[in-house]
């Protein structure tokens, strides 16, 4: 026996291993395989196949095949078991052990076939000369706004998307009615998908306590102001429109000229000047070059008059925070009262802290000194300094250059902390019995284990919902992540079923950096069990909300053809999105299909 045929032989033993370790797998959870619909029966099998087959450390196997010319284990997902028989076939063929005859390989173009099947049962027809079908995020608009949701359908949107986070059945049941009678017009179908609200962490409403605004002005490297900041004094009598307003006596306003100097002792009290920039009947602009805390009720004096006015009261005005990095906020317990004036935390401060509520009250037992705590979607960064079961104490270690604004409504992720909650909200439950009666699917958010599965379908059940509402499984952090293929094992008990490669939150969670291997792994794992996938979150966004979209967004664009689905958010442009959209997917799906056939060639000889 020469080198080369050892070589081979080695090979195949290894091969000989990973096969039977997927039939010691196939066996060992035959009940859980038995327990999933007919349809995804061979989905269920394969799913194990290449959980045994990513259990084992086959790089050197892969490398070795490639010096053979064999690479046929790469984007084998689907058919992993026959991909890895083929293989073996082909390697006692290059040692004259067997005739080079073709194997019949029926099972790959089976697998291939039954994946486009259950895609198609899940997300409807797909539109003609495109395979990843479009799923586009309604706007409230689209419930008063019939052409726009005309357009959407005629331009390809083939799913519309409605999130229950927002809106509300009146809303909803118009969107449905508008869409209802698009595809009527337009001879045209269009499936509607509902997303649950789910357990999601979000900032509460601004409350009265936030009483002090602060004033920073722009330095450079060398700490030297290149732009001082600017505020607005304004009429009391007005309602107040931006955070840089400050509302005051109108008479004193209105004696105001330009190039006089204000003074005053601010919340810390630091004796800080004003400079007269603009005056006009309703409001004037100063300048300081002094970072500068304000509150209503500090006495502000003209230098040249002697002239005093106080600020008046803005509790409750604000729209929005802004956060500057080494800032301090303090995140309520909403079930619990606090003083807003003095943390609980002990913080000795000279300013009264911002603070916002968070919907979740359950998390103050769970958080911990120490870990992380991330705003809006990765916009604002903190470390939480201390923690209670009133209130945590964060400072804020990254924000836009100049501040970023926090607004009520706005996301929450505890990447580090091992928080519980998890399941069906209150909320979710009314939501369903809408869903049930109104949209073809229901993307069920913050999924992070089989037993949110399970819940979900039980409540389904007890609405007597249809079967042939699908359902759609949104990973969206790393729990979900981890406990992938249980979770999908659990959701094929049901037909028809997707994923939804939910990149927004999982991002913020799992790191940035391992963003792009987990989006690919969730994709093979999925493909694995023949469950079809949405590639979600910040497609074409700045298309979308601007109008231009950038190089990168196109490159992921191209990347999204691994999936079945494309979804995107709403925005300014969204109609300019989806021709563009449109078009990429077109173009890409003809490269692709060549690719395809290629591939079908080479696993059928």
């Amino acid at each position: 026996m020469n080198v080369k045929t050892e070589k081979i032989h080695k090979i195949i033993e290894e091969i000989d291993e990973v096969l039977s370790l997927i039939k010691k797998l196939e066996s060992d959870h035959l009940h859980a395989i038995q327990m999933v619909r007919p349809s995804f029966k061979s989905g269920a099998k394969n799913l194990i196949h290449y959980g045994a087959f990513r259990s084992q450390n086959l790089k050197k196997l892969q490398k070795r095949l490639h010096q053979f010319g064999l690479s046929i284990l790469d984007g084998t997902e689907s058919h992993i078991a026959t991909s890895l028989l083929t293989c073996r076939h082909f390697l006692l063929a290059l040692v004259g052990e067997i005739k080079p005859a073709s194997m019949r390989q029926g099972s790959v173009k089976r697998a291939i076939k039954q994946q486009k099947k259950h895609a198609k049962d899940l997300f409807g027809y797909r539109s003609k000369g495109r395979r990843v079908r479009i799923m586009v995020t309604l706007p409230t608009e689209a419930a008063y706004d019939y052409t726009l949701t005309r357009n959407l359908i005629a331009s390809g949107m083939n799913i519309a998307r409605i999130n229950c986070a927002h809106g509300n059945p009146e809303i909803w049941l118009r969107m449905i009615q508008n869409l209802q009678r698009a595809m009527t017009e337009l001879r045209k179908k269009c499936k509607v998908f509902m997303d649950l609200a789910g357990p999601k962490l979000r900032t509460g409403q601004i409350t009265a306590g936030v009483t002090v605004r602060k004033f920073t002005p722009t330095r450079n490297a060398f700490g030297e102001v290149i732009e001082p900041t600017r505020i607005k004094f304004v009429s009391d009598r007005n309602k107040l429109s931006h955070n840089d307003e400050l509302p005051v006596d109108l008479d004193w306003l209105q004696s105001l000229v330009e190039g006089d100097r204000v003074v005053c002792k601010d919340a810390r009290n630091k004796r800080r000047k004003f400079v007269l920039k603009q005056v006009t009947k309703d409001h004037v602009h100063a300048e300081c070059n002094k970072t500068c805390y304000l509150k209503p009720g500090i006495t502000l004096s003209v230098k040249s008059t002697k002239r005093t006015c106080i600020i008046g009261d803005f509790h409750g005005i604000n729209e929005a925070l802004i956060l500057r990095k080494d800032d301090f906020l303090r995140v309520i317990n909403p079930d619990l009262e606090v003083n807003s004036t003095q943390s609980s935390n002990g913080l000795e401060t000279e300013q009264e802290l911002p603070f916002i509520s968070c919907t979740a009250p359950e998390i103050f037992e769970t958080v911990q000194a120490g870990e992380k705590i991330i705003f809006d979607d990765g916009k604002i960064e903190g470390i939480i300094l201390k923690a209670s079961s009133v209130e945590l104490l964060v400072k804020i270690t990254n924000a836009k250059h100049g501040g970023s604004k926090l607004r009520a409504d706005k996301g929450i992720n505890l990447p580090n902390s091992n928080l519980s909650y998890t399941g069906l909200t209150a909320k979710d439950k009314i939501d369903l019995q809408f869903i049930v009666k109104h949209a073809d699917a229901v993307n069920a958010s913050f999924v992070q284990s089989a037993s949110d599965i399970t819940e979900l379908y039980k409540e389904l059940n007890l609405l007597g919902a249809p079967d042939h509402i699908g359902v759609v499984l949104k990973i969206e952090n790393q729990k979900a992540y981890q406990n992938l293929s249980s979770i999908l094992l659990e959701g094929m008990k049901r037909y028809p079923i997707g994923v939804m490669i939910a990149r927004g939150d999982l991002a913020i969670e799992a790191g940035w950096a391992n963003m792009p291997r987990i989006q690919n792994e969730i994709l093979r794992w999925c493909n694995s069990a023949h469950v079809p996938t949405v590639w979600a979150t910040q497609v074409l966004e700045n298309m979308a909300k601007k109008g231009i979209p950038s190089r990168s967004e196109l490159t992921d664009v191209a990347n999204s053809l691994k999936s079945d689905c494309v979804m995107l958010n709403k925005g300014d442009y969204i109609l300019e999105t989806l021709h563009l959209l449109h078009s990429i997917l077109s173009d890409m799906d003809t490269y692709r299909d060549k690719e395809m056939k290629m591939f079908e060639a080479l696993n059928s000889r």
